[in-house]
């Protein structure tokens, strides 16, 4: 799979990613973190990514536009960095099954 990686998440979260094989990248280590939500949309629809994010407004793009990128919404909250990055291993399997199946938004609570 080929993932996004909001500039609002950690960079270890897209090496993670790309640790677990997918094809993962942080907005910031393309040059993009000064894109708007809707240049990002466009850049994961035009290369089939899935964006990864906290920003709500992602959701509210899917809403709009269902043939959209998949999302994967996390909403654990202020989360540090070392909690999302513990959390994510048990969470992940779930995850990739969901948007294996073709759901659109995926939550990461």
């Amino acid at each position: 799979m080929k993932f996004l990686v909001d500039a609002n998440l950690p960079s270890a979260l897209a090496a993670w990613l790309a640790w677990q094989g997918h094809d993962a990248h942080h907005l910031t280590e393309l040059g993009l973190e000064r894109m708007s939500d809707r240049e990002i949309w466009a850049r994961a629809r035009d290369i089939g990514a899935c964006v990864v994010t906290k920003d709500e407004d992602f959701v509210f793009l899917q809403a709009a536009d269902p043939a959209g990128p998949p999302i994967v919404w996390i909403r654990i909250g202020n989360a540090t960095k070392r909690v999302l990055m513990e959390r994510l291993p048990d969470l992940w399997p779930a995850i990739a099954a969901a948007i294996a199946r073709g759901e659109r938004i995926v939550e990461l609570r």
